[in-house]
C-alpha cells in the first residue's frame, strides 16, 4: 500500500502572526485506533478535540511542521511562503504521494491537490489539526508580549474585536503589513 503525506495550512488568512504548514504519513494502518476516527477538518472540531489529537497524531506518525513569520509573508507573499514551506515538508517527510488541502499544487510537479481534503482524507485531517494547533499555541504564547492586542482570543484572525484593537493601538511588529484591514486600510 502506498504512503500518502497529507498537507494543510493554517494561517493564511490572519492579519497577524505566522503561517503553519504541516505534513503527515502514518507510520501504520490507522483503521484500529479509536481516538483517530476523530479525524476531520480542524475547524469542525472544538479547540479541546483538536490538542486531544496533536499528540495522538504526533505519536502515530511521521511529520513535519514548517513555519513562515508575518515579515516573510510580507515579502515574499503568501503562496511562495506556503510552497516553500510544501517543499520543506516535502525534503523531511517520505511520502509516495503527496496531497495539499485545497485548489492548487503551487506548480509543484510531485504534489496533488483536492478541495476540502482536509474533511475527507485523514492524512490532511491530521496535517490540519497539526497545523491548527501548532499555529493557535505559538499565537497564545506570543500575545504575552503583546498583551494590548489579545491574540490569545482571536489568534490574529480578522475578526471586530482584533480589527478594533488595531485602531485603538496601531499595528504591531506581529502584523501583516502587506494585508489590507477593511475599515483601517480602506
Amino acid at each position: 500500500m502506498e504512503k500518502l503525506c497529507g498537507i494543510d495550512e493554517a494561517g493564511r488568512g490572519p492579519l497577524a502572526g505566522p503561517l503553519y504548514v504541516a505534513g503527515v504519513v502514518f507510520k501504520n494502518d490507522i483503521t484500529n485506533i479509536k481516538e483517530l476516527e476523530l479525524l476531520n477538518d480542524s475547524k469542525k472540531l472544538t479547540e479541546k478535540k483538536r490538542e486531544y489529537l496533536f499528540d495522538i497524531i504526533k505519536e502515530y506518525s511521521y511529520f513535519h511542521i514548517a513555519h513562515r513569520s508575518n515579515q516573510q509573508i510580507d515579502q515574499l507573499g503568501i503562496s511562495v511562503c506556503i510552497k516553500e514551506s510544501i517543499l520543506e515538508i516535502i525534503e523531511n517527510v517520505n511520502g509516495y504521494e503527496y496531497l495539499m488541502d485545497g485548489n492548487t499544487s503551487f506548480g509543484i510537479p510531485n504534489l496533488n491537490h483536492l478541495i476540502k481534503a482536509d474533511a475527507t482524507i485523514k492524512e490532511v485531517s491530521a496535517a490540519s489539526i497539526l497545523a491548527k494547533v501548532a499555529r493557535d499555541r505559538y499565537m497564545v504564547d506570543i500575545a504575552k508580549e503583546y498583551p494590548l492586542y489579545l491574540f490569545e482570543k482571536h489568534k490574529g484572525y480578522g475578526t471586530q474585536l482584533h480589527i478594533d484593537l488595531i485602531k485603538q493601538y496601531g499595528r504591531c511588529e506581529l502584523h501583516r503589513k502587506s494585508y489590507l484591514i477593511n475599515g483601517v486600510d480602506r
